[in-house]
């Protein structure tokens, strides 16, 4: 599963989500679920748990977790692209 971690009021989230969209639309078969933290313990929860050794400590944060490979902060659609498999 391929997983979307961000904050609501993050400004480099809300500019990653665009490329998340644009991935989706551009890659039918890739599935990305969204999980907004700021406001949700559960799901920041998750991001502790998938992000454990506090490596990126940060949004937006993306997590494969049949890879392993993650994402932090702001990057490149390219880099995107990557890690989801494309």
């Amino acid at each position: 599963m391929l997983y979307e971690f961000y904050g609501e009021e993050c400004p480099h989230c809300q500019k990653m989500l665009k490329l998340t969209e644009k991935l989706m639309k551009e890659f039918p078969d890739v599935k990305i679920i969204r999980k907004e933290v700021w406001h949700n313990k559960e799901n920041m929860d998750l991001v502790k748990e998938f992000d454990g050794d506090d490596s990126c400590g940060g949004l937006p944060f993306y997590y494969d977790t049949e890879t392993k490979k993650w994402l932090c902060g702001e990057v490149k659609y390219k880099e995107l692209v990557e890690w989801a498999g494309k």
